[in-house]
């Protein structure tokens, strides 16, 4: 059995007129196919179908679109009166609210009205596609279909197969989202798909960074952004798309593992949850909002007003990185111990405590720098407990010199960067190795669904995959949590020095 995407009356069939609903019938008109659009509510099609032109009309005026283009795009939208209209489908995409009984009521409904060759699909984003095919007489034929809000802007789609998915349908799917300008990856039928499980690693570390007390929400946001390139920090987007939104989401993947270390959610992410703090919508979450709606940040910068330490002792001569930064702030760089200088170290992986201990330095005035990403922009310093104040002041106002930003973080391996982006690629390595999806499609949608600056895979060539490996092994073997543990993909390329992204 097939299905040629490609033929001239291909019909697609959208039920539910919400956001996604009618994003989804936009893109598929746009895309030169019929899209015929129904909802139980009455007069919902019909206001889905007026909106979609109201949006075109738009982009008309503002250049965006041709007039041909619009007239094409509102000749392929239709409104079906009731669900028996939708009989003559090739494909039926579902996106009705997230409740299992009520898709699997619906697709019983779609399954009685089109032919046994047209394709069932769901627009789900948690709901696992076979539970919503179980009921039904032809699963093979059942698929997710999973876009991302706002469908038109947001380019990718996951297609999802479940476990009797059949090839055909798959192949079908990946043409139809090609046919609609989107960009497909095919991923398997697990709790969060591709997007929101290896989106969990952002959140879900910095949340732990949080929880322990080695960092506060605006330095850790800071830190990915500035050091990372990321548009936004773990806490930033947690406001943004809602913690009602995020919490439960986290829960659902941590339970749908089996409690995995890798997803452990946070009682603090839930107590804001309890409280109804669900972010930008309600006024306040992790940060605060003023009556604008913008954000209230204590920021992450140190005050630099000290006198720079005029000298400083490198351990680490070979440091290129680090003996670079300190000779752009012109402080003379000493190769012993006077006893009284700074003495800075890059750590991978590891604490300011443990480093101060194993090379037998005095851990006071040890200086821990991280040189993850780009320190033009911002560098992250963390000294052990019962530090020398001064010292660290001095070592602030010293790496400030060039304009550069600096946070000064609690002790904690792998500081904030390290221990981020080492989470974020052990994570996309796993999905690649139990084949949720390949490594190419794991890159291409965390970048496209996530806005992320490269992919969990080349993140980790970014940060050298033996260095990521080794952050994960010193954090692991420091903290003795399996949360750690590096993904035997991450492991075997570390070890015979292949890019992350090599495929078996």
């Amino acid at each position: 059995m097939s299905l040629d995407i490609n033929r001239p009356d291909l019909t697609v069939g959208v039920v539910g007129t919400g956001a996604m609903g009618r994003g989804i019938a936009q893109v598929t008109a746009q895309g030169g196919m019929k899209a015929i659009m129904y909802d139980a509510a009455p007069g919902g099609a019909a206001k889905a179908k007026a909106a979609i032109l109201d949006t075109l009309k738009g982009l008309v005026a503002k250049g965006r679109l041709s007039e041909a283009d619009l007239a094409k795009a509102e000749s392929n939208l239709g409104v079906a009166e009731k669900i028996e209209d939708l009989k003559g489908c090739h494909v039926v995409v579902e996106a009705v609210f997230e409740n299992l009984e009520v898709k699997q009521k619906l697709f019983g409904e779609l399954e009685a009205v089109i032919a046994p060759d047209a394709i069932l699909a769901s627009n789900t984003s948690s709901i696992r596609i076979a539970s919503i095919a179980r009921a039904l007489k032809h699963r093979d034929r059942v698929c997710g279909m999973h876009y991302f809000n706002p469908v038109p802007l947001m380019k990718l789609v996951e297609v999802i197969r479940a476990a009797d998915t059949a090839q055909w349908v798959v192949d079908a799917m990946v043409a139809l989202g090609k046919r609609q300008t989107r960009v497909p990856v095919v991923v398997g039928d697990t709790p969060g798909f591709l997007v929101n499980l290896g989106g969990t690693a952002i959140g879900t570390e910095g949340l732990r960074i949080m929880q322990e007390g080695r960092a506060t929400p605006s330095q850790v946001d800071a830190v990915m952004r500035d050091t990372c390139g990321f548009r936004m920090g773990p806490f930033e987007l947690m406001d943004l798309t809602g913690i009602d939104v995020n919490f439960p989401a986290r829960k659902i993947i941590y339970e749908g593992f089996f409690h995995d270390r890798r997803m452990t959610p946070s009682p603090y992410h839930e107590s804001l949850y309890a409280a109804g703090k669900l972010g930008r919508k309600t006024g306040g979450g992790w940060y605060g909002y003023d009556e604008k709606g913008a954000k209230i940040d204590a920021g992450a910068d140190h005050p630099t007003s000290h006198v720079p330490a005029s000298s400083v002792v490198i351990m680490d001569t070979h440091n290129t990185k680090l003996m670079g930064l300190v000779s752009a702030d012109g402080a003379k760089m000493l190769a012993a111990d006077d006893g009284k200088s700074p003495i800075l170290v890059a750590p991978i992986g590891k604490d300011c405590t443990t480093t101060a201990i194993e090379l037998g330095l005095d851990p006071k005035r040890t200086v821990a720098v991280d040189l993850t990403g780009d320190v033009s922009k911002r560098i992250t310093i963390m000294m052990a407990p019962g530090f020398d104040p001064a010292i660290r002041d001095a070592t602030v106002a010293l790496l400030a010199r060039s304009g550069t930003k600096v946070t000064v973080i609690k002790d904690s391996p792998g500081f904030i960067a390290q221990r981020m982006c080492a989470m974020i690629a052990n994570l996309g390595c796993e999905m690649a190795m139990i084949g949720i999806a390949s490594a190419a499609d794991v890159d291409t949608a965390m970048t496209l669904g996530l806005n992320y600056p490269r992919g969990p895979l080349a993140l980790a060539d970014w940060m050298g995959v033996k260095e990521c490996h080794e952050i994960l092994v010193q954090i692991q073997a420091i903290t003795g949590d399996d949360r750690y543990r590096p993904s035997q993909w991450l492991r075997r390329r570390a070890m015979l020095g292949l890019s992350a992204t090599t495929v078996e």
